[in-house]
């Protein structure tokens, strides 16, 4: 039998992962299985409900991954579709958690919302106990700052505003991009400060505010430090298309077409068009310095 938490968890942020240390711990007291069960795709793709503007935190892999890292013994994902968007909470629990999934215990979040009737967790919990399902109730988890919740949505402003820090807070690590690098127009090598640019694998997902970033930088499986410089790059001419490029700190090889993963530690300045190309190089050097003096705060010794 399981103990199960529904919900679409994008990001497993720090309210997401307090839900789950309950869900690990009840299961594990009673010895059943600690379940999630969790959609794809996100329902605004599904009922088009703003999906034009929808960004992800995570891509399906990457959210599986954190999901078992917190020690979750299985996560079921559940095709989200207009048919499915149909049930009710009675319906959900019963033809899902109860039949589908073995659930004989349901942990619900404090805003926790299922079915088409979009029941608030008191009513969703009296439903479950007609059916037999024991409740469990996830406490409220506050952010870093007094009378802010965590929610997903808040950590996507927070990063649509460039603050990857006051978002690392929030998610309880750093927000990244995963993609392969691909070729670019090489201006940052003739600047003297070659770039890998990005091509993101799920398109989905939220890319940062335009600017230059501090960033961690894992590829050829090794970890590296560098900065990110995400926009239009406005000094070579308008028009561009909007690019994520990574000069990589004390690395020289060739990684076209190889996995690159970037995680944003802070923000060091917003995209700015210089008068010339000179004046560019300048600011580069002066944000690859600023980059170094930061680490060498991280990391002192």
């Amino acid at each position: 039998m399981a103990v199960v938490a529904t919900g679409f968890f994008d990001g497993v942020h720090l309210g997401h992962r307090q839900v789950i240390k309950q869900l690990v711990d009840a299961a594990k007291t009673r010895g059943d299985e600690s379940v999630i069960v969790t959609f794809w795709p996100h329902p605004r793709t599904v009922l088009q409900d703003g999906a034009r503007s929808l960004r992800l935190l995570n891509s399906l892999d990457e959210k599986k991954a954190l999901l078992m890292e917190l020690g979750v013994d299985r996560v079921e994902v559940l095709r989200f579709t207009r048919e499915f968007a149909e049930m009710n909470t009675e319906e959900y629990l019963r033809s899902v958690i109860m039949d589908k999934i073995g659930g004989k215990a349901v942990l619900l979040g404090y805003d926790n919302r299922i079915g088409s009737d979009q029941l608030d967790p008191v009513r969703t919990g009296e439903i479950c106990e007609r059916l037999g399902l024991e409740v469990i109730m996830a406490d409220k988890v506050d952010g870093p700052e007094a009378g802010v919740t965590i929610s997903s949505t808040v950590i996507r402003n927070l990063l649509s505003e460039g603050k990857a820090e006051a978002a690392s807070e929030m998610l309880g690590y750093d927000y990244s991009l995963y993609g392969v690098v691909v070729a670019g127009n090489r201006f940052g090598r003739r600047l003297g400060f070659p770039t890998a640019n990005m091509q993101l694998y799920e398109p989905l997902k939220l890319v940062p505010a335009n600017g230059v970033y501090l960033v961690g930088v894992e590829t050829l499986g090794r970890k590296y430090y560098g900065m990110c410089n995400i926009g239009v790059r406005p000094t070579v001419g308008s028009g561009n298309a909007k690019t994520i490029e990574t000069n990589i700190f004390d690395f020289d090889e060739d990684i076209y077409g190889l996995d690159i993963r970037i995680s944003f530690i802070r923000k060091l300045r917003d995209e700015v068009k210089f008068p010339d190309m000179e004046a560019l190089r300048e600011q580069m050097q002066k944000d690859c310095e600023a980059c170094r003096r930061l680490l060498g705060e991280k990391n002192p010794g």
